[in-house]
């Protein structure tokens, strides 16, 4: 297996993290009777933490099919190489640091961040295309 193909797998890993990370947190503010009942209203409102995590879980979720599908072309046509491999880290790596600096709601850092992890795709990107 390709390192491309399981540095992809550990940002499935993540995905999985970030689906349960909000959900966990919406528990605790709602409490296991609402949450295993069928939710016919809103609940109490969700917190600051709640509300970015469930942020940084869509904002992921934006960017996670494109990676997934320059990843794939990638190994499919055998065209993986340098550009590729760090493309795959950079988007990783950054997804990951991205969690904890959007749920303890620092700024322009996050941001910066978020453009790490654009320019990861866009290597992958330029690798299909190349």
């Amino acid at each position: 297996m390709s390192m491309e193909l399981y540095l992809l797998g550990w940002t499935l890993v993540l995905a999985v993290v970030q689906i349960l990370l909000p959900a966990m947190w919406r528990n605790r503010e709602t409490g296991v009777e609402y949450n295993t009942g069928p939710r016919d209203h809103d609940g109490p409102p969700m917190g600051k933490v709640t509300g970015r995590l469930f942020r940084a879980q869509r904002n992921l979720f934006e960017t996670l099919p494109l990676f997934i599908a320059a990843v794939l072309i990638l190994h499919i046509s055998g065209q993986e190489g340098t550009l590729s491999l760090w493309g795959c880290w950079l988007y990783l790596l950054a997804r990951m640091v991205y969690v904890p600096l959007y749920a303890l709601g620092i700024p322009w850092v996050r941001s910066m961040v978020y453009m790490v992890s654009m320019l990861g795709l866009a290597l992958l990107l330029i690798a299909v295309l190349t």
